[in-house]
C-alpha cells in the first residue's frame, strides 16, 4: 500500500517575507530600467540653449542653468580628449559612464570637477566657470558654438 502525505503549509509570516522580497526586486529593477531609458533618450537629446541670461542644459538628470556671469568666455575652447589627456575624465562622481556617453558629475586627469554631457571625444566644448567646475559638451558645430559663447556681450 501507498500514501503520500503533504507537507504543513508555511506560516504567512515566511509567505509574505518572500513576496516582499519579490516586489522589492521588481521595484529596484523598474527604477534601474527607468534609469537607463533616461540616459539614453538624454543621450541622443540633450540639447545646450545660449541665451542672453545664460546656458540652459536639458533634458535629463543633470539639467541646469549656469547664468551668464559664471561662465569664463575667455577660456571657452574646443578640445579633442583623445590628444589632451589633462582634460580626460579620471574618475565618475556621479553619473553615468557608458561606451559612447559620459554625463554627469566627473573628476579629469588634471584634477578638475566637471560636468560632462559628452558623445564624441575628437570634439568637445569646454567651458570653465567662477562656480569651481567646468561644462563640457559635444554640440553639433562646437566651432561656432565656442565661438559664439566667447562673443557673448
Amino acid at each position: 500500500m501507498e500514501r503520500a502525505f503533504g507537507i504543513i503549509p508555511a506560516t504567512s509570516g515566511a509567505i509574505t517575507f518572500i513576496w516582499i522580497i519579490c516586489v522589492a526586486i521588481g521595484l529596484i529593477l523598474i527604477g534601474v530600467i527607468g534609469l537607463m531609458a533616461s540616459m539614453g533618450y538624454q543621450a541622443r537629446h540633450a540639447t545646450f540653449t545660449v541665451s542672453e541670461q545664460g546656458l540652459r542644459i536639458s533634458p535629463g538628470l543633470y539639467s541646469r542653468f549656469i547664468p551668464k556671469e559664471a561662465i569664463v568666455t575667455e577660456e571657452v575652447r574646443v578640445l579633442d580628449l583623445n590628444t589632451e589627456t589633462a582634460y580626460k575624465p579620471k574618475w565618475r562622481v556621479n553619473g553615468a559612464g557608458l561606451p559612447g556617453y559620459n554625463a554627469g558629475w566627473f573628476k579629469l586627469q588634471n584634477k578638475e570637477k566637471a560636468l560632462l554631457f559628452v558623445t564624441d571625444r575628437s570634439s568637445v566644448v569646454y567651458i570653465p566657470t567662477t562656480e569651481n567646475y567646468s561644462v563640457m559638451l559635444s554640440v553639433s558645430d562646437a566651432g561656432e558654438f565656442a565661438e559664439l559663447l566667447r562673443r557673448w556681450d
